[in-house]
């Protein structure tokens, strides 16, 4: 309880009124009857509980009811799946080793790439320092990953900048079915992609990249209030038929 007092106290009055969902302490029932349990949720039963503080979001995924929890703070916890922006730190006769962000380093091995890499090869196709988009491959039980470069989207990243956000707020940043994202992209004519693991790569003209991470930390800052992606489409220099959709898009969530 001692946490809620704590967060709350970070927050104005003003800001209060803003903040989306209920906030939920770790054991705290946050449902009943017939849900599926998303992140930060577990079941017994027919009752959910949370596992994290956080805010409450009941989603409809795929005809049913999801419940997840929102953290509003905490490090990087890889899921079977996610995509993530990796760097390299150090490299083998087979493998790579990545810095995922997470609390462990993450291997790529030499078949999970589109290449066929020879023994002792690795050197050619990656370094020290190099940046890939790479997808969680598979967790064990203490937290150790691997991963993989073979997938749409999967490649190795050459230029651009990363800038990097808690982790927890990366949904917010991607946005319902999307949204949030697919409008900084077109407002800001960059390419983007968003890690899970709280890192971000962006490539284009380095005024409007500049604007994106602006505005990447406005969202990190101001993730659980409402008319962010309207405020958001302002900040980027969009025009008035931009900011209005994104205001209807706020309303609707």
């Amino acid at each position: 309880m001692d946490k809620v007092v704590i967060v709350m106290e970070k927050i104005s009055a003003g800001e209060i009124k803003q903040l989306k969902g209920e906030i939920v302490i770790p054991g705290q029932l946050v449902a009943e009857g017939a849900y599926r349990a998303g992140r930060w949720v577990y079941r017994d039963g027919d009752r959910y509980y949370a596992t994290k503080l956080g805010l409450k979001e009941i989603r409809n995924i795929k005809g049913k009811n999801t419940i997840n929890i929102i953290p509003l703070s905490g490090k990087y916890d890889p899921k079977e799946g996610d995509l993530v922006i990796g760097i390299v730190m150090d490299l083998g006769p087979t493998t790579w080793l990545f810095d995922i962000n997470g609390p462990n380093p993450a291997p790529l091995h030499i078949t999970e790439t589109p290449w066929k890499v020879d023994f002792g090869a690795t050197g050619r196709y990656f370094k020290v320092g190099d940046v890939a988009a790479l997808k969680i491959l598979y967790k064990d039980d203490t937290s150790h990953v691997q991963v993989t470069m073979k997938g749409p989207g999967l490649k190795k990243l050459h230029g651009g900048v990363i800038t990097t956000i808690a982790p927890s707020k990366i949904p917010r940043v991607i946005g319902r079915k999307g949204s949030m994202i697919a409008m900084i992209k077109s407002l800001s004519k960059c390419q983007i992609i968003v890690g899970q693991n709280g890192r971000i790569w962006i490539s284009g003209d380095m005024e409007k990249i500049r604007a994106v991470e602006e505005v990447l930390k406005y969202i990190e800052n101001h993730s659980h209030f409402s008319g962010l992606t309207a405020e958001v489409a302002e900040r980027l220099g969009g025009g008035a038929a931009d900011v209005e959709r994104a205001r209807e898009t706020s309303s609707r969530r």
